[in-house]
């Protein structure tokens, strides 16, 4: 069989490649199910991550992330439809979008008008937005994974992809290096440290600078000289370059750059709401593939798509049958048991939106039935709270942990793995400094052997609380606790042992850029 031939999930023919890189291949594809072109995605986890136990921990995140990522409703996203593995490549079925991308846009349109910047910028900022408050961060904003459609709308491409190639920088990485693209990588994601929306926020300037001066603002010949540059160098002002564009969006854009995530702006609304005084407001656009269009002409029909539609034979409607009242019905009690067997054999699937919905769904019966705090539903919270971290749900998993937290005495061992999860959930929803607080509260609990019989995981919160560190710029004191982890990791687990590797690549990547 060709590649011209090769079925992929038992339903989708590949046709022609569209495109390539580092991670695998997209191919127009046909959906034989339903008669629709596709775009496929492909992706070699070898390739990334090498042969073994990661590889198989990445696929599993890969459906994670792509179940987590389609749950994202906006208009500037691309439609994912499928997801999977076929054989050894892991796949992403997307919906087929007609236009192109913004590297090959801004490559026809050179130099790029900065009103076409605005609207794309401002474009991006309403997808972003949607997607930050789920919370998801998108990791690889750059050009490349932007389309521009005929009727001049973007959409952004590879959400989740890359936030499953670059699990805690190089964890998943057999190089060491991080993965992503290092001209649109901010300094904290060069550094090893935790990303979150202010990360998007500096690719997003960086693609900006990029669309008003037709190029990136910082380049080299190797990765380290370029991440190097993120890190210690600010960019030529734009206008030295192009002095047509308004000061007003000079300063947006180095705001967007600044190299401490907290000297950013706050959200990407805010950003939004910043470049609104230079969107167009009014006129028709002359040419297609015009960003700024969405914004002079919304929800307008795409040029030469209009077609008259006959009008078609109606028949009158059929007056409504009268209804015999009914007696209101109690509803059944509902089979907790049968529940909590069905949500089992759906977490065996893999289905875990659904298995969420059945936990969330009997916790009310169960606790007027048995009481708030009795075994039953403490077990079956327990359940719920970790099926929802597992479909990456941290914004409902927390209070669920904390609330399971305070139903133990203080320092009790599940009290403080409840808190724990806690933790990683405020890690995972953008607040950096609770994350931090409350590792720091723990740490010394965990390090108490009777509170805690694992010897490993007082180190992976101490590796936890440096990543913290590194991501609020404090670069020192992330050095120290990294140094003192190293120590206490090889004599633990060994020099060799896959921890200390990685903490040892981190302190080698800060010593380099220091």
């Amino acid at each position: 069989m060709t590649d011209d031939d090769r079925i992929i999930g038992e339903r989708y023919r590949l046709a022609s490649v569209l495109g390539q890189g580092g991670m695998g291949q997209v191919w127009t594809a046909y959906d034989q199910r339903l008669d629709r072109r596709v775009a496929v995605k492909l992706l070699r986890p070898d390739k990334v991550a090498g042969p073994g136990s990661v590889a198989d921990e990445l696929r599993r995140r890969f459906v994670r992330e792509c179940r987590v990522t389609a749950q994202v409703d906006h208009p500037g996203l691309v439609t994912v439809h499928d997801a999977g593995s076929d054989g050894d490549e892991l796949f992403l079925v997307m919906g087929h979008v007609e236009g192109t991308d913004l590297a090959d846009h801004l490559a026809q349109h050179d130099p790029y008008p900065w009103p076409w910047a605005v609207a794309v910028v401002a474009q991006l900022c309403g997808v972003l937005s949607a997607v930050h408050a789920v919370p998801i961060v998108h990791r690889d904003l750059k050009p490349r994974n932007v389309m521009v459609r005929p009727d001049g709308t973007v959409l952004v491409l590879d959400l989740g992809v890359a936030s499953v190639m670059d699990t805690d920088t190089t964890r998943l990485t057999s190089t060491g290096t991080p993965i992503g693209s290092p001209a649109y990588m901010a300094p904290e994601q060069a550094m090893g440290g935790a990303v979150g929306p202010y990360t998007d926020l500096y690719a997003l300037g960086v693609l900006l600078y990029e669309l008003l001066s037709g190029n990136v603002p910082f380049a080299g010949s190797t990765a380290l000289g370029v991440l190097h540059r993120h890190l210690y160098e600010p960019p030529v002002p734009v206008r030295r370059l192009r002095p047509e564009v308004p000061h007003h969006l000079e300063a947006v854009l180095l705001h967007l750059l600044a190299k401490d995530p907290q000297d950013r702006p706050a959200s990407a609304q805010h950003v939004y709401e910043a470049l609104a005084p230079l969107l167009p407001k009014q006129g028709t656009p002359a040419a297609t593939l015009d960003p700024t269009r969405p914004f002079l002409r919304p929800h307008a029909p795409w040029p030469d798509r209009a077609a008259t539609i006959p009008p078609q034979p109606t028949t009158p409607p059929t007056p409504p049958t009268p209804q015999t009242p009914q007696t209101p019905q109690t509803p059944p009690k509902p089979d907790i048991p049968a529940a909590v067997d069905e949500a089992r054999s759906l977490l065996e699937q893999g289905l875990l939106t659904q298995a969420v919905d059945i936990l969330g769904g009997i916790l009310p019966a169960a606790e007027a039935e048995h009481g708030a705090h009795s075994t039953v539903v403490r077990s079956l919270r327990k359940q719920y709270a970790a099926t929802l971290m597992d479909d990456g749900q941290y914004r409902r998993a927390l209070p669920e942990l904390r609330r399971l937290a305070d139903e133990f005495p203080a320092g009790d061992p599940q009290s403080l793995r409840f808190r724990y999860d806690a933790a990683q959930c405020l890690e995972q929803l953008d607040a950096p400094g609770a994350a931090l607080a409350e590792y720091r509260s723990l740490l010394p609990l965990f390090e108490n052997h009777y509170a805690n019989p694992d010897p490993g995981l007082p180190l992976e919160v101490r590796r936890r609380i440096a990543h913290l560190l590194l991501s609020l710029g404090e670069r020192p004191a992330a050095h120290d606790t990294l140094a003192r982890l190293l120590f206490d990791a090889d004599r633990i687990h060994g020099p060799n042992h896959p921890f200390s590797t990685e903490v040892r690549r981190t302190l080698h990547w800060l010593g380099q850029v220091r």
